[in-house]
């Protein structure tokens, strides 16, 4: 069963082949391979995504200063607008509508400022949510 905290629930629906190094690359495409068929376990701190990135050292995130504080308040919100709990499970299938339910609101608080903002334009996912979307977002 693939474990995955508050924000990854969101933001691997507009995973596009991309990430830090070929390991984390690899890893990505193994999770998103096995996420349509698995139950998820919702987790609060690092998942199976975060356990090949380079940044993480003792359970943290260390991508820069304050990073894992950053990215547990993202976490919660993604779990608040979700409407789930860091300690239920869920599907793959009912992740998406409710991340295309709420994609005006992540968009406006999350994507503007992020670091993977480009690679997540090249997903086909991503780019028809915000033309869908369009008229509710300050492009």
């Amino acid at each position: 069963m693939l474990s995955l905290r508050g924000h990854h629930l969101v933001c691997l629906h507009f995973f596009s082949g991309e990430g830090y190094d070929e390991a984390f690359i690899r890893n990505l495409r193994n999770i998103m391979s096995r996420a349509a068929d698995e139950d998820l376990t919702i987790t609060s701190g690092a998942d199976d995504v975060c356990t090949s990135c380079l940044h993480l050292t003792e359970g943290r995130c260390n991508f820069r200063e304050n990073a894992d504080v950053e990215i547990r308040e993202m976490d919660k919100k993604a779990l608040d607008l979700l409407d789930l709990s860091d300690t239920g499970q869920t599907r793959w299938d009912e992740l998406r509508e409710l991340v295309r339910n709420i994609f005006p609101q992540w968009y406006s608080r999350f994507c503007s400022d992020c670091d993977w903002r480009e690679t997540c334009e090249k997903n086909v996912f991503y780019r028809k949510m915000l033309k869908n979307k369009a008229p509710l977002f300050k492009i």
